[in-house]
């Protein structure tokens, strides 16, 4: 299983993905179809966004029932904001880094009709999010195998991809709380193919806890992979910082 971990075998499926010369201009994902711009993380090439899908219960087209307003981190082709809103929630906002990102998930939520509760926000984890706005759910597939903290990005692409150093999951740690509105739930998207030690170690020294919601085994090529639906618990330090302080007791992971 540790090759599945080798951050240079998860670039060179970003490089793939992102080259490929037959690269659709749309693709079919649980019964919906969905626009796919250039540049932009394409889940017709990597089964996670539907993992993702299956985790959070939204894989079917009829599923409902859901309520209060959705914050999706690193949305990509919007999928998931965009099921969200089909399912009920009445606010989305759709965040990425990558604004060919922001541009598909706002083309899905008009290709199926939630534009009026999908918005899109280019930033940087919760940079684009106006001061004082807060969510009922805070969701971040995230990009989970660790990279080494040297390693510089290629291509906006490979950000979907690695983390150097898990220096943007502590951002997320650190953060997410800031936009959450009381009684709101911080989840996140995990994998095998990720570090849960270093993970967790990072989540103690940000006073975090981790506790998993649902798993799943999902087939991943030659492999069979863990993925990891994880809620956030705890409380931030007064300092905001991820010093290396004691983690607390009852980190689920």
């Amino acid at each position: 299983m540790l090759g599945i971990r080798d951050y240079r075998r998860s670039l060179e499926r970003s490089r793939q993905a992102l080259e490929h010369r037959n690269r659709p201009d749309t693709f079919d994902l649980c019964g919906r179809t969905w626009d796919l711009l250039p540049g932009v993380f394409a889940p017709v090439y990597s089964p996670t966004t539907e993992f993702s899908l299956r985790l959070l219960g939204l894989d079917d087209p009829a599923a409902g029932g859901r309520t209060g307003s959705l914050l999706e981190i690193g949305c990509g082709t919007g999928v998931i904001a965009v099921a969200g809103a089909l399912a009920g929630h009445d606010r989305v906002v759709a965040a990425d880094i990558n604004e060919a990102a922001v541009r598909n998930a706002v083309l899905n939520a008009r290709r199926h009709g939630v534009a009026d509760r999908v918005r899109g926000a280019h930033g940087d984890l919760f940079d684009a999010i106006p001061p004082g706005e807060r969510f009922d759910t805070v969701f971040w597939h995230s990009n989970y195998v660790l990279a080494p903290a040297e390693y510089r990005y290629r291509t906006m692409h490979e950000r979907g991809y690695v983390d150097p150093g898990y220096a943007t999951h502590r951002r997320f740690l650190t953060d997410a709380f800031g936009v959450l509105a009381p009684g709101g739930t911080v989840l996140l998207h995990f994998s095998a193919r990720g570090d849960l030690d270093t993970l967790s170690r990072v989540a103690g020294e940000c006073g975090r806890g981790l506790r998993v919601v649902r798993g799943a085994v999902f087939r991943e090529g030659e492999y069979d992979v863990e993925h990891l639906l994880i809620e956030v618990t705890g409380t931030p330090r007064a300092s905001g910082g991820c010093g290396g302080a004691e983690p607390p007791s009852g980190t689920g992971v």
